[in-house]
């Protein structure tokens, strides 16, 4: 993964969070005839492949903020585009902690200036992380290349003796 997809990434992000809270409101800031479709825990889980638990975890963590209707959890755009987030940085390694940081910051970003200065930041702390993980990875590397060398020799010295 190279700095150009993670930004990519990043940026796809904050572009769908931003158009998923602009058709969830209208242009008074509060909901219209246009509101977006709202979710179900049903929906998440069948769209993206978790289980309701995952879901449910994820909300108690704070990384995902689902309305209730009674006692059915209702998800709006934002959360979908969320989990998104979420799952696609399970998928490249990232923890929850290192997750959450970057919905929070998604969060915390009121205005379009604001939402691009947190995926700025996101970007820059996630580069540090990803050069981080490449470096682990690069030091097993060199520890399974040293162990195949000392199974080859012992290799050699057992056909031989």
């Amino acid at each position: 993964m190279n700095e150009r997809s993670l930004k990519a990434i990043l940026s796809d992000s904050a572009a769908y969070l931003e158009s998923a809270e602009a058709s969830e409101y209208g242009a008074e800031g509060h909901a219209g005839k246009n509101q977006a479709p709202k979710s179900t825990i049903s929906d998440l889980a069948r769209d993206f492949g978790v289980t309701f638990r995952a879901l449910r975890f994820y909300e108690s963590r704070g990384l995902l903020s689902p309305t209730r209707d009674g006692v059915q959890r209702i998800y709006s755009p934002a959360d979908r585009a969320r989990l998104a987030l979420i799952l696609k940085g399970k998928q490249l390694g990232f923890t929850l902690n290192e997750i959450y940081a970057m919905v929070a910051e998604e969060k915390l970003a009121d205005t379009r200036a604001d939402r691009n200065a947190a995926t700025l930041a996101g970007l820059h702390l996630t580069h540090r992380q990803i050069a981080e993980q490449l470096e682990l990875l690069r030091n097993q590397q060199r520890d399974v290349a040293v162990a195949i060398a000392e199974l080859e020799v012992a290799f050699q010295r057992v056909r031989a003796g």
